[in-house]
């Protein structure tokens, strides 16, 4: 007896669609999960990534903190041949694995803008700011005009009609700068010109003159007669003596304009740690009258790793 072949039983054209259907819909939601769950790692990995890195800035945000304070009070100890000294030399150490470097400079090493002669704000201006001659002088009777008291205006100068004119929504202080962020607003003064003056400029040294033993090459310049040959040979000169511990030569060009060292530093701190973040402090202090106190503090800034002359200098040495 012959056996009967198995019969092949057709399912109906809707129900293979369906089952398509269903099975393209199961691909695009294995596709849609596996998405999801990628995008909640990379999630995860970037919050965690971003709460280390925080708490790396921080850590060095604190060492860098303590290393102002351990350079004021360096600076402050009894003076001995090996004790620090406002001069610009770099001291280095590390802290808990994080390499630490600390830039301090007296104050008297930047051109007070309260105090200094209009010769060498407007050699700054000049030398520095890249301004011309007419200009310069304007822009020096202006910033005169700003911390002198009165209405009364110098010829080139501004007061507050001049302000007023311009459509400024200020007027001049008629009283000494407070801050250096304060030059920027005087009438005339560009924000180009600021950012190339204002690492040469304070308000907290109240010498009319500087201390060329410590000052930058951009103050040097601004010295009446001085040239870049001259002040670059100067600079040398002056290296060779600090690294010999010998005294600064005097730098003829600085006479009448010269001044000595001040109580008052300003402190450059960077800390970077072994993953490499980096937290650079900026601080202006000054000795308490009484010597059980801590300093008083004039500046606390944040500052850019590379952007001050202090920071540019550690990164060369």
């Amino acid at each position: 007896m012959a056996q009967s072949s198995p019969i092949a039983v057709r399912r109906p054209a809707a129900t293979r669609r369906e089952s398509g259907i269903a099975l393209i819909m199961a691909l695009w939601l294995t596709v849609l999960l596996t998405a999801i769950a990628t995008g909640f790692v990379f999630s995860m990995r970037s919050d965690a990534l971003a709460a280390r890195n925080a708490v790396s800035l921080a850590e060095a945000q604190a060492i860098a903190d303590g290393a102002i304070e351990r350079t004021a009070y360096e600076l402050m100890r009894p003076r001995m041949s090996a004790s620090w000294k406002p001069d610009g030399s770099i001291h280095r150490w590390s802290d808990g694995g994080a390499s630490v470097a600390v830039v301090a400079v007296d104050e008297s090493a930047r051109i007070d803008v309260n105090s200094a002669p209009d010769p060498l704000i407007k050699g700054l201006l000049m030398q520095v700011g890249g301004m011309d001659d007419a200009s310069a002088s304007a822009l020096v009777d202006a910033i005169a005009d700003w911390r002198t008291p009165g209405d009364l205006r110098r010829p080139n100068g501004a007061k507050a009609p001049e302000y007023k004119a311009a459509n400024l929504p200020y007027g001049p202080a008629n009283a000494p700068f407070e801050t250096i962020g304060e030059v920027s607003r005087v009438l005339g003064m560009t924000p180009a010109v600021f950012a190339r003056i204002r690492d040469a400029i304070t308000v907290y040294s109240r010498l009319p003159g500087v201390d060329t033993a410590t000052a930058g090459r951009d103050v040097l310049l601004a010295l009446p007669g001085a040239t870049a040959d001259v002040v670059d040979a100067f600079i040398a000169q002056r290296a060779d003596a600090l690294a010999q511990g010998l005294p600064v030569p005097p730098f003829a060009l600085a006479q009448g304009y010269a001044g000595g060292a001040v109580p008052v530093w300003r402190i450059h701190a960077q800390a970077t740690l072994p993953d490499g973040v980096t937290f650079a402090r900026d601080a202006v202090l000054r000795p308490s009258p009484d010597p059980r106190l801590p300093p008083v503090t004039l500046a606390w800034d944040v500052a850019p790793p590379a952007a001050s002359p202090a920071a540019q200098r550690l990164a060369l040495q």
